[in-house]
């Protein structure tokens, strides 16, 4: 009898063994088809667990997550200079066009052979419209011309007690988390925030969350708003320089903030997914491990990933020596 015990037994480990594995690579293909989800709706900010599978597995899955905000960087890196190389073109070119005929219409102003005749006021509307181009086009040099980068340990607290303090009449939620210090430029990053905050008044937003988490070597600052949403159309161009969905706006503001970030080796991403609770959330990436008061690791509730493939850590912080 013992043989036919040993068999079942083996049967029993066979049967295990096996819907263990049928199991796990239904996991796997979940993966596939978040990812491919990801990339289909070019979100490369993917991020997956990689908790419960395998060692390799787990490697090969930590390199797609690096190499998904590596795709996304260069995208990005690739869109800027793009439209660096562009405006630089047509701010020459228009230059060179305008600044003449401003200073012949300047030069007959003077005359006065144009003096108190019907021309003057001809000559006057085409002085001023060419000094208002000119001014115009001065303004987009600013996106080709950043000012020099200077890297340097930065209090988040102060930071944000500045920020808060220009906007006195906002409902502010702060969750900084275990993180106290970041590597970057002060002014850089005082121009971006305040930019950011900026368009959610603008957009009608009473409450603004700011959350900060660490995570794969960058920090990340999410910047929430309950202001009108920004609609899918318009998503994919509010990084474009020029685009505006403003009367009064000059289309330079969120183009020159990415760039900036850029500058210091970070980026400036519209997350697809806000936050719970609100309609809008930025993400500034800045690039160094996030610093924290502790000098050991710290790590509090592992990234989970929605139907959208957008993942969010609720706090994930690595700290290097």
């Amino acid at each position: 009898m013992t043989p036919y015990y040993i068999i079942a037994f083996l049967i029993v480990i066979l049967a295990v063994i096996i819907l263990w594995e049928w199991r796990h690579q239904r996991r796997l293909s979940s993966r596939v088809r978040l990812m491919r989800e990801a990339l289909r709706n070019r979100d490369f900010m993917f991020r997956l667990p990689t908790g419960g599978i395998m060692p390799g597995e787990r490697d090969l899955q930590t390199m797609l997550n690096d190499m998904g905000g590596e795709i996304n960087q260069l995208m990005a890196r690739s869109e800027v200079e793009s439209w660096q190389r562009l405006t630089r073109v047509l701010t020459h070119e228009i230059m060179n066009a305008v600044t003449p005929i401003q200073s012949i219409t300047q030069a007959y102003m003077g005359s006065t052979m144009v003096k108190q005749t019907p021309l003057e006021e001809g000559i006057r509307a085409i002085y001023d419209t060419t000094r208002s181009l000119s001014a115009f086009v001065e303004s987009y040099r600013k996106m080709t011309q950043l000012q020099t980068v200077t890297i340097k340990e930065i209090e988040l607290e102060r930071m944000v007690a500045n920020l808060k303090s220009l906007y006195p009449k906002l409902s502010w939620h702060v969750d900084l988390g275990a993180i106290r210090t970041l590597r970057a430029d002060a002014s850089m990053m005082h121009q971006v925030t305040t930019n950011i905050v900026k368009n959610a008044v603008e957009a009608g937003a009473h409450d603004i969350s700011l959350t900060v988490n660490g995570d794969a070597g960058y920090t990340q600052l999410l910047i929430s708003n309950n202001g009108s949403p920004i609609p899918a159309e318009v998503a994919r161009e509010v990084f474009v320089p020029f685009f505006t969905t403003k009367r009064s706006g000059s289309g330079i503001g969120l183009s020159l903030a990415r760039q900036m970030m850029m500058a210091q080796g970070g980026n400036l991403t519209l997350a697809d997914t806000p936050q719970p609770g609100y309609h809008t959330t930025f993400v500034i990436m800045i690039k160094g491990v996030c610093q924290n008061d502790a000098s050991s690791f710290f790590t509090n509730k592992a990234p989970t990933f929605t139907s959208q493939g957008f993942v969010m850590s609720k706090r994930f912080c690595t700290f290097r020596h």
